[in-house]
């Protein structure tokens, strides 16, 4: 080896550990080192997985298993992956004290082609280590299929007014939540909301369970952040001009504990009433809110894709395990038009 390649390779060898060593020990919460072929590996410093308390992280999440994807947020909230926690930890963890309410609208035809495959899956996958109370809000409560569920498990109906259009239906979701909260807190220490039209094929566990968690789309999580479809319009309060954002999140299912839940809805429910007061309408309706919503609200845990996949976008290496599944859609026949 020639003295001039040695000596470029040396150099290169000694600027890289001191890359190592400020990312793992200076007070700056996380540095990104970029991998070869552009995976984006996050290292969380000593001093924020220890002190930091602010951040809903579980002491027993291997963040560094996943070399693959982006396992923690810019602001120390992890993103959950296959991989990165033990289930029987976390079913541990939070099955002596906890309990947590599933939302679920079934409004019109929607509750006739998807309510009751929705139920009956959530029985076999969603958090069966804890108490769960189902809270189904539908226009035609005597249409709820009566189920056998497992012990500590209940379902609750609540009447909700059917709106003329799917966009409205939508939307209005944000206010039913929002009032059923003072129940909710009662028995419930957390909360998810999902969409109906959607099917349990795997665990969504204890391990989803935060202060404030979000969902990453499954059709954006590779996008650069300047092509989300967060809405554009500056006349509406879910406005993102170019350059705001952190993901783009799905409002097909999110949660938290209670009060980050009321927080949420009752802010989302505040500003949809305030742009349909001067005749706008965001452009992916309550989504657009509540990405607008998060934000300026960091959530303090992330799902990955996993937790809600759309079986058109086939079977990428990062997805080892799909948890949720979209429905086959069926707008044609099931949405009211404008």
């Amino acid at each position: 080896m020639s003295r001039h390649i040695y000596k470029s390779v040396l150099k290169f060898i000694i600027v890289a550990h001191v890359i190592l060593f400020l990312a793992y020990f200076t007070p700056a919460s996380f540095r990104y080192l970029e991998r070869l072929g552009g995976t984006i590996v996050p290292i969380l410093s000593r001093e924020k997985l220890k002190l930091d308390n602010t951040i809903d992280l579980n002491a027993s999440l291997k963040l560094w298993n996943r070399t693959d994807v982006q396992t923690i947020t810019e602001w120390g909230a992890p993103i959950i992956w296959e991989g990165i926690f033990d289930p029987y930890d976390c079913d541990r963890e939070h099955k002596k004290n906890h309990s947590v309410a599933l939302t679920v609208f079934a409004v019109g035809r929607y509750l006739d082609v998807y309510l009751e495959t929705f139920l009956v899956s959530a029985e076999l996958h969603f958090m069966v280590a804890l108490p769960v109370t189902y809270y189904v809000f539908t226009d035609a409560p005597a249409k709820v299929p009566n189920l056998q569920l497992a012990e500590g498990r209940r379902l609750k109906v609540i009447k909700v007014q059917k709106h003329s259009r799917w966009q409205d239906i939508s939307m209005m979701r944000m206010r039913a939540i929002a009032d059923a909260i003072n129940d909710i807190r009662l028995t419930s220490s957390y909360v998810f909301c999902f969409d109906v039209d959607q099917l349990f094929v795997g665990r969504f566990g204890s391990e989803a369970l935060g202060e404030s968690v979000a969902l990453l789309h499954a059709h954006f999580y590779h996008y650069p952040r300047d092509l989300f479809t967060y809405d554009r319009n500056p006349n509406s309060t879910a406005y993102m001009k170019l350059g705001m954002g952190d993901f783009y999140y799905h409002a097909a299912g999110f949660g938290g504990n209670w009060r980050s839940v009321l927080a949420l809805t009752e802010s989302c429910y505040r500003t949809i009433l305030e742009d349909k007061s001067r005749g706008v309408e965001a452009l992916w309706h309550d989504e657009s809110h509540l990405n607008k919503y998060l934000w300026l609200h960091k959530p303090s845990r992330v799902l990955s894709p996993e937790y809600c996949w759309d079986q058109s976008l086939g079977h990428p290496s990062d997805i080892r395990v799909k948890r949720l599944l979209w429905a086959v859609k069926q707008y044609d026949t099931l949405r009211d038009t404008d």
